[in-house]
């Protein structure tokens, strides 16, 4: 059994798209992992909403290549359509991040996904997640490269977030800058 890690996004009724994939994964895979909910402007989109982000964490015996099928399949339930713009405004958006230790292109699928180091709507919250936990590459606890990010111009902030009755974030006052981390 491989740690999985993924990244759940929602631009389009984020909250209903965010609580039907964690009832899908939790009915999967077993116990899950959550991190903090966080909404984030969106980075690359030249004209969308901003998103609802998280990592959830689980153990799974499936190979990439079925994790990876699964995602998409589950993406394509709540709407996505394979043939809309890459940037463009979904419902659900799925990215397999890490499996295990796991590192190359393994049943076509990029391990560990590079988004982990460039994005603060992933890093930051696998960071609270699994903050001793090493990136599969280049070995660094996820905290030490969360408190190396470079922000920039990327904006995310915590939401008030419940599901199956248990709260699963709670807003923050501001949104969360380089200057203001934890």
């Amino acid at each position: 059994m491989n740690l999985v890690t993924v990244s759940l996004g929602s631009n389009i009724h984020p909250t209903r798209h965010i609580r039907c994939c964690l009832d899908a994964l939790a009915d999967t895979f077993g116990p899950l992992q959550i991190s903090r909910v966080f909404e984030s402007e969106p980075v690359g989109f030249a004209d969308s909403r901003n998103f609802y982000n998280l990592v959830v964490a689980f153990h799974s015996a499936w190979t990439p290549g079925e994790l990876q099928v699964w995602g998409k399949q589950l993406e394509i339930e709540h709407g996505r359509r394979p043939d809309i713009a890459k940037f463009s405004p979904r419902a659900l958006d799925i990215d397999l991040l890490t499996v295990g230790s796991l590192c190359g292109t393994i049943d076509e699928v990029a391990l560990p996904r590079s988004e982990i180091t460039h994005n603060a709507f992933v890093l930051q919250p696998l960071a609270e997640l699994l903050p001793e936990q090493r990136h599969p590459r280049c070995g660094t606890p996820y905290a030490e490269l969360w408190s190396a990010f470079e922000l920039g111009s990327q904006r995310l902030w915590a939401v008030d977030f419940s599901w199956r009755g248990r709260w699963i974030s709670q807003a923050d006052e501001q949104p969360l800058l380089a200057a203001a981390r934890r």
